[in-house]
């Protein structure tokens, strides 16, 4: 399993939204200059962000994005849905029941009936992966990079600063 370049440009991207100034909003062209990504598949990625409620676009001449919901409520399983969809990363074709050895005209219960071991386990080990990512929140990280002497506080301001100056 791979998630797409997209989730870690989406949150990179998102953790600069966080501590914009109220009533502004971020553009695309902005947030792609900042982190040095292609602002054509950041465009594409925003656009699930947004049909997914995370962010929000703002029309007009002083428009671009804004996060939707606060940053406590956004998790980073929120974003990796939205850029990957909800579909579960593995699918089970069932080729147990290809078995050479077996009747497929009369396959026995444990064939049809019971899930297949392999599913279940992966599908477990998935949930586990969901509610981890369901307990990592913009806000924390927000916290860990910025308030936990991560990134030097001068950076912190550089960066919130450059982004308030860029729609001025």
């Amino acid at each position: 399993m791979k998630f797409s370049v997209g989730v870690e440009y989406a949150i990179h991207c998102l953790l600069y939204m966080v501590n914009i100034e109220e009533g502004k909003t971020v553009g695309i062209k902005d947030l792609a200059t900042f982190q040095g990504i292609s602002e054509t598949y950041l465009s594409k990625v925003y656009t699930k962000l947004s049909k997914s409620g995370i962010i929000r676009s703002v029309p007009g001449v002083n428009g671009g994005y804004t996060l939707a919901r606060s940053a406590e409520e956004i998790t980073f399983w929120d974003i990796v849905e939205a850029v990957e969809g909800s579909e579960p990363f593995f699918q089970c074709a069932e080729i147990r029941r290809n078995n050479i050895l077996l009747d497929k005209d009369n396959l026995p219960d444990s064939y049809t009936k019971c899930p297949c071991l392999i599913k279940v386990v992966m599908l477990e080990a998935e949930d586990e992966m969901r509610k981890y990512l369901n307990n990592k929140t913009l806000a924390w990280l927000y916290d860990e990079v910025y308030n936990s002497n991560m990134v030097p506080k001068e950076m912190k301001n550089a960066t919130i600063e450059w982004f308030n100056k860029s729609k001025k």
